[in-house]
């Protein structure tokens, strides 16, 4: 049913309607990670919004609903000081917490509704590689994910998703002198794991997250971000592909900005807005971002 399609912090394509990862959050200086033995916390705010489900044309599906999720997640990144290929080593860890509420029009006059909170899809980095060189600045890692929490088969909403996945991940971020300009990127691509409860697979995901900044002051900075989403292989169910594949598809665009009020300490406001969107709800999310450095150990 409807329900079954929109339980998701961003709301793509695949098992549920949803993504183990939160398209959109990471348009930020996508490519920086913290200085050598310097840790990193990260916290992310998100409203999202929906009330139309496009189906694989493009087209709005005629389905009354009001889909509401509030996301707060905490990410700590790590340099380890460790030279590794050029680089150094660096590990991540990020948990997400969600509430979300769907209404649904049922008949004239007569609506369901339902809800949920909880602990959706942790993302886990053992190790990866970041570099500095000049204003070029960028990582290449592994992600892990785990299955979100708790999981319910007959439930109409669940928070994230009942199944393992994992996939490289590159970003950059190049600052041109005196910071006046940024242009930041970075791409995920996500194998998913078969859910053993339902038997599903969801289709391999693409996601590309954009920036592009323009200093107003030596604080602040203003411009524009957003993503673009594409499911690469087909659904399954029982190994075998669903009809019509269920491929997701999304570009978002919205405004961002950037104010930093210390040493290594930001904070962002961001929107974006979903277009070209196929098997999917479309949207408007709005983010708060924070960034400060925890330097557990010091620097040495």
């Amino acid at each position: 049913m409807m329900a079954l399609m929109l339980s998701s912090m961003t709301a793509n394509a695949t098992e549920h309607g949803g993504s183990v990862y939160p398209v959109g959050a990471e348009t930020v200086l996508q490519g920086f990670m913290p200085e050598a033995h310097e840790t990193n916390l990260c916290t992310f705010h998100l409203v999202y919004s929906a009330n139309e489900m496009d189906d694989g044309s493009g087209k709005s599906l005629p389905i009354d609903f009001k889909l509401r999720v509030f996301g707060n997640a905490a990410k700590i990144e790590r340099n380890w000081g460790v030279p590794f290929l050029g680089g150094m080593l660096e590990s991540t860890v990020a948990v997400p917490v969600l509430y979300e509420g769907l209404r649904v029009t049922t008949g004239p006059g007569t609506s369901a509704k339902y809800n949920k909170f909880g602990v959706s899809n942790v993302l886990l980095v053992p190790l990866g590689v970041t570099y500095h060189k000049g204003n070029w600045h960028g990582f290449i890692q592994g992600d892990f994910y785990t299955p979100g929490a708790p999981y319910d088969k007959t439930a109409t909403l669940n928070i994230g998703q009942h199944h393992l996945a994992a996939g490289p991940t590159g970003a950059f971020t190049y600052l041109s002198n005196k910071a006046k300009w940024e242009a930041s990127s970075k791409v995920d691509y996500i194998f998913n794991f078969e859910d053993g409860a339902t038997s599903y697979r969801s289709g391999n995901e693409l996601t590309w997250e954009y920036t592009g900044m323009r200093a107003v002051s030596k604080k602040a900075a203003v411009g524009v971000n957003g993503y673009l989403y594409q499911q690469t292989t087909d659904d399954q169910q029982n190994s075998v592909a669903v009809t019509g594949g269920n491929r997701g598809r999304d570009l978002a665009i919205g405004p961002e900005f950037r104010y930093f009020f210390g040493e290594h300490k930001a904070l962002a406001f961001k929107c974006t807005r979903d277009t070209l969107v196929e098997n999917k709800p479309r949207g408007n999310s709005f983010w708060f971002q924070l960034g400060i450095p925890l330097n557990f150990g010091g620097k040495k």
